[in-house]
Order: structure tokens, then C-alpha cells, then sequence
């Protein structure tokens, strides 16, 4: 991993002064599992196309998983913008993607969410736009052939090259770094395998196809890899435990 990578280790209790400075970037970590009195409690915050869709879910889980993870996000950007979590108002990119209306600082703050399993992590700026990843290290039998698929032929050449112990964990590793900027900059999978991403041994992940955009890896816990992408650079990383 990375020299750079920020370890499970770091995050830390959320400061009662929470302050968001411009050259900040600051993530969330969100348990998504929670009693279900709780998820009840919650959904109360949500809006009528946020409940509709939270019971369009087949399996309980999942509802309630989707309604942990959207009435958290509600309680982290209403904390900065000084509003009520139920009065935020959202509007939705062309491939889905959620940002605030401007009515409610969609002009002031920049957020982006990701899930897997029972965790969430949520990342935060001022200025500039940004997209997170965040995928568990489940084992892939074909590993190799999504690589194929899905990465550019050199990022396919160095996987055929790692050991099998390695093949794994780099290949989630490239996919965040890919899926965190193609969130940030809302276009879609299908370009996965046009984004190239440098992963040198003992450095930080760059995108080679874009100089102006920065990525940042996280590990938010054990069998678990995350990247932010956000353009420009010389920012500093929080990351918050909600």
C-alpha cells in the first residue's frame, strides 16, 4: 500500500468546532448497521423520493442500509451548512449522481457517497468536485479477465505480472482510483478503460490520463480499499468516524 494511504487507524472522533476549510477534504466513516428503532428515527429525515425509494428495496437490509446511509449524509451536510437535515433539498445529475440544490448551498459545498456492505464513507469539500469509492476485497475468481476487460492494456499487463496473494487487492485499488473519478466528473462506467492509473510501488495513486485531478487512497478497515478523486492538488485530508 501506499506511503500515503491513510490506515483504519487514523480516524478520528468528530471535533465539536467542525470547521471545512477550503484546501480540506474531509471523509466520513458511516456504519451503516444500526438498530432498527434507529433506522425508524431516521427515515423521518428523508424526503418522499428518498422513502419511495428506500422501499423499493427487496431485502430489509439493503432499506435499511439505504436509509442509514442517506439520512447520515443529511445530519453531516446539514452540520456544515448550518440547516436541518430533513430541509436539505438534492437534484440529480444525468447518471444519478446527487448534489445540493442551490438553493441550500449546492454552490458552497461538494460531497460525494459510496457504499459496500454495511459502511459508507462520505467526503467533503468547499470548492471543487469530488468523487469516492469504496469496495470490499471479496474474491474474484476471474480476476484477470475483468482486469482484461475493464483496465487499460499496461494496468492489465501489471496485474498478469503480480503474484496471486497481490492480484486481488490491486485490482480494487485500480477499480476505486477508476470509479472515485468517474463520480467526480459524473461520467460513466464505460470509460473505465479509457482512465489509466499509475500504482508505483511505495507512492500514491496518480491519474495519468488527467494531470488535473488528484487521488487519494484510504483503507477504512480491515478486507477494505477506498480512493477520492478531486480535481486540483495540495489539499490536506480529516477523516471524520460519524
Amino acid at each position: 500500500m501506499s506511503k500515503s494511504t491513510v490506515m483504519n487507524d487514523t480516524w478520528r472522533p468528530v471535533p465539536a468546532n467542525l470547521t471545512l476549510l477550503q484546501d480540506e477534504i474531509h471523509v466520513w466513516r458511516i456504519n451503516l448497521d444500526i438498530p432498527e428503532e434507529r433506522v425508524q428515527q431516521l427515515l423521518e429525515t428523508l424526503s418522499a423520493d428518498e422513502v419511495a425509494r428506500a422501499d423499493r428495496f427487496y431485502k430489509e437490509q439493503h432499506r435499511q442500509r439505504f436509509i442509514a446511509g442517506r439520512a447520515t449524509l443529511r445530519s453531516i451536510l446539514g452540520r456544515y451548512l448550518d440547516i436541518e437535515p430533513q430541509k436539505l433539498e438534492f437534484c440529480y445529475e444525468p447518471l444519478g449522481k446527487p448534489v445540493l440544490a442551490q438553493t441550500c448551498g449546492g454552490d458552497r459545498l461538494h460531497f460525494n457517497l459510496s457504499h459496500s456492505q454495511g459502511l459508507a464513507l462520505c467526503a467533503v469539500n468547499r470548492d471543487r468536485p469530488l468523487g469516492i469509492d469504496l469496495e470490499y476485497i471479496s474474491p474474484i475468481s476471474d480476476v484477470l479477465n475483468l482486469a482484461k476487460q475493464f483496465f487499460s492494456p499496461k494496468e492489465y499487463s501489471i496485474m498478469r505480472s503480480l503474484p496471486p496473494h497481490q492480484k486481488q487487492q490491486t485490482f480494487f485499488r485500480y477499480w476505486t482510483c477508476k470509479e472515485a473519478y468517474l463520480k467526480a466528473t459524473g461520467a460513466g462506467l464505460a470509460q473505465l478503460q479509457e482512465i489509466e492509473i499509475n500504482l508505483s510501488p511505495g507512492e500514491s495513486a496518480k491519474l495519468k490520463t488527467d494531470s488535473n485531478w488528484s487521488l487519494l487512497e484510504l483503507v477504512p478497515q480491515r478486507n477494505a480499499v477506498a480512493a477520492v478523486a478531486i480535481e486540483g492538488s495540495g489539499f490536506s485530508l480529516k477523516c471524520w468516524q460519524y
